[in-house]
């Protein structure tokens, strides 16, 4: 096929590397995935430049394998990662601090006194909260910072040689002043002048990537990219490149919610939720503004926990079922107990469970420890315990919802799942269908995720009208016919999930309990 009309997009989630591959009609074509794990190194959870290296090559190569044909150029590639983090180099591209990924929660201080300054809710995940907690933990590399950037904004330096970010990325790093699509002028001198008595040698617009909306050419894949990829040899320099994204932006892409009133929730490892909005919001700490790949004010609620305890659980049952020689293919097995949750009791009969691996700054809580409790007369049923844990993987995202939907009246016309955890048809839409009390669609791309979203980004600079809108193009050229559901969860499942949080809210006190003692 003639891959000069194919659009690549590669992103770099929390559990998985994945690539896809569209052709012109915004069909996926081709995939390929490295799958790997954070680590906590020394109380920080990291990932390694080693491993990001050789997982990107190892997700690009498979990509080429499952299309059954050589890959010498595309159209064009767009590359996207876990959103926030913290990563330092200095001038001669020396790595100066490991990489502090969205999962921490070691800034606290740096949060709450940016938020102050700014009076902008500033969490604790941004770059700008972990520089500014290096800078009070005294920590000597922070002098010698030539550039900061993300986890995507570091592969497209490498593959492109150009320091720059897509506004949504970007509005991760640092607020961003939607009129001008740029970062807050105001805010940005406010920092330097915070900082001006330690007298660094930067400013910290000169250490921040450029910013660039979806639709503008970001650089042209390099020949040291190119090896970066694929070091067979085989792709060739001068490919068009896309202001690279986060997760989040990409999610909104492959979800068609970049119009106002328009939303989406995102659930795999972390979940969150993106609301564009058409009104200025008050400052919430469980509220995050960032902003559409087109540069548009976006609400955002974002949890640090959402499927690793479910993961942790199913691998158990696979284990059981192994021992007593029944091996089961662990795809068949998600499926058969997410739909047991289904003959649970609304309520979870009870139970309940925390799904804390990390810290949460929705709920205030610096660390994790996963826990499952009940009450000696619940009902422990195979059916409650599943349903447990899936609405436990959503009750500190609806803790968030239900500020922007009761608090700031927040109007959502359309609101759209996507991720690992609505692989399974109907379950986790119902689920979040109740949370939220409203409809939620899911689209048959919806397991492709963000990996999709990145690739029609680089479709939307290749191929878009003059003067056409991203929502217009998504919505006229990509999503026009595509096959969707949309589930509304009955009065039982919303009321059953309400009764679920307030048990689930009075009884914080117990996870908190268990990250000081355990």
């Amino acid at each position: 096929m003639d891959l000069t009309k194919t659009a690549l997009g590669i992103e770099l989630g929390s559990t998985r590397i994945k690539a896809v591959l569209i052709d012109e009609n915004h069909i996926p074509i081709a995939s390929g995935d490295f799958e790997w794990e954070n680590q906590l190194v020394n109380g920080i959870w990291t990932y390694s430049l080693d491993t990001v290296h050789k997982g990107i090559q190892t997700c690009y190569a498979n990509l080429v394998k499952n299309l059954g044909q050589p890959i010498e150029t595309v159209g064009a590639i767009g590359v996207s990662g876990m959103m926030h983090g913290y990563l330092p180099f200095d001038k001669d591209g020396n790595q100066l601090a490991e990489f502090r990924t969205w999962r921490n929660t070691i800034t606290g201080e740096a949060a709450e006194q940016l938020t102050e300054l700014f009076g902008f809710n500033i969490p604790q995940r941004w770059s700008i909260a972990h520089l500014y907690q290096a800078i009070l933990n005294g920590e000597e590399h922070v002098k010698d910072i030539a550039y900061l950037t993300t986890l995507a904004g570091y592969i497209h330096w490498q593959i492109t040689g150009e320091k720059v970010m897509g506004v949504g990325e970007a509005s991760g790093m640092f607020p961003i002043d939607s009129a001008k699509r740029d970062y807050d002028e105001a805010m940005l001198h406010k920092f330097d002048s915070l900082l001006a008595p330690k007298g660094y040698p930067w400013t910290l617009r000169d250490i921040l990537p450029k910013v660039l909306t979806a639709g503008k050419h970001a650089g042209v894949l390099t020949e040291a990219g190119a090896r970066f990829l694929d070091p067979s040899g085989t792709l060739q320099a001068g490919i068009p490149v896309a202001p690279c994204e986060g997760d989040a932006g990409t999610g909104m892409a492959a979800t068609n919610a970049v119009r106002v009133r328009t939303g989406n929730v995102s659930a795999g490892t972390s979940d969150f939720a993106m609301v564009v909005v058409d009104k200025p919001l008050g400052v919430h700490r469980e509220i995050d503004m960032v902003t559409t790949p087109d540069g548009a004010p976006v609400a955002m609620v974002h949890c640090n926990n959402c499927t690793s305890d479910i993961n942790a659980w199913v691998n158990l049952f696979a284990e059981f079922a192994e021992t007593m020689g029944f091996p089961m293919d662990k795809g068949e097995l998600f499926t058969k107990l997410f739909r047991s949750a289904l003959r649970g009791d609304a309520d979870c009969g009870g139970l309940l469970s925390y799904n804390y691996f990390s810290g949460e700054g929705v709920t205030d809580l610096d660390g994790g420890r996963p826990l499952f409790v009940r009450t000696p007369d619940a009902k422990l049923t195979l059916s409650n315990f599943m349903r447990t844990h899936l609405l436990s993987a959503l009750a500190t995202l609806k803790i968030g919802m239900d500020i922007l939907t009761q608090t700031e009246q927040v109007q959502i016309d359309k609101l759209c799942g996507h991720g690992g955890f609505f692989k399974t048809p109907e379950i986790g839409q119902r689920m979040l269908s109740a949370a939220v009390n409203a409809p939620v669609t899911v689209m048959e791309t919806a397991g492709e995720g963000g990996p999709y979203g990145m690739a029609l980004l680089a479709a939307y600079m290749l191929w878009r009208g003059e003067g056409e809108s991203l929502a217009d193009y998504l919505d006229n050229k990509v999503f026009a016919g595509a096959k969707t559901s949309t589930l509304t969860a009955d009065r039982a499942d919303v009321d059953g999930f309400n009764a679920f949080l307030e048990r689930y809210k009075k009884a914080l006190s117990v996870e908190r309990t268990a990250v000081e003692v355990l």
